[in-house]
């Protein structure tokens, strides 16, 4: 199955994802494509495909997207190739994307559970993004501005679980696989 976190900035999407890599090996992450600049410490090919403008256009005529999302002006976008490969070698996919993104992959795949993230008050999700160092005061407003629009989706998603405790969290998460694999209609009875 497909697993999307899902939540504004400042959630600690990202984060948990590594963390869930940590207790379950039948689960794969996906790596998304950007245009965003790299921040400090993230790597090439291991946080994010980086790619020029140009280039993402390109994947993009090629057809080597399974979504595609503009968001705070930058493009992000899930390679297909990845994610077919990892379900047909019987893999769970895990993903941090944004709501234009999981609504897409929502119409377009089978089997995806959809969790919004949520940090645990808007002051601390500011606290995150602050952390980070990159954003000056319009781009941190703007942040905030998106993450009030973003959680007023919440009820699009399947499950909701506040990040307050990045353990506990991705515990939660993981019994939510859990119980999805153990689901009547996923099972083959």
């Amino acid at each position: 199955m497909i697993v999307i976190l899902v939540g504004p900035s400042g959630a600690g999407k990202t984060t948990l994802c590594k963390k869930l890599l940590e207790y379950d090996d039948n689960l794969v992450y996906s790596l998304s494509a950007t245009t965003r600049e790299k921040r400090k410490g993230e790597i090439e090919g291991k946080d994010y495909y980086f790619l020029t403008e140009r280039e993402f256009r390109d994947w993009e005529k090629k057809g080597r997207f399974l979504e595609v999302a503009k968001v705070h002006d930058y493009y992000y976008g899930t390679p297909k190739d990845m994610v077919l490969r990892s379900l047909s070698d019987n893999k769970d996919v895990i993903m941090d994307i944004d709501i234009q993104g999981a609504e897409i992959i929502k119409k377009k795949m089978d089997d995806v559970v959809s969790i919004f993230i949520l940090p645990p008050d808007l002051e601390e999700a500011r606290r995150r993004i602050k952390v980070r160092g990159m954003y000056n005061r319009i781009e941190l407003q703007n942040r905030m501005k998106t993450a009030r629009k973003e959680i007023k989706e919440i009820r699009n998603f399947d499950y909701a679980v506040v990040n307050d405790n990045l353990k506990e969290c991705a515990k939660v998460i993981k019994s939510i696989i859990i119980a999805e694999k153990h689901s009547i209609d996923r099972m083959e009875v």
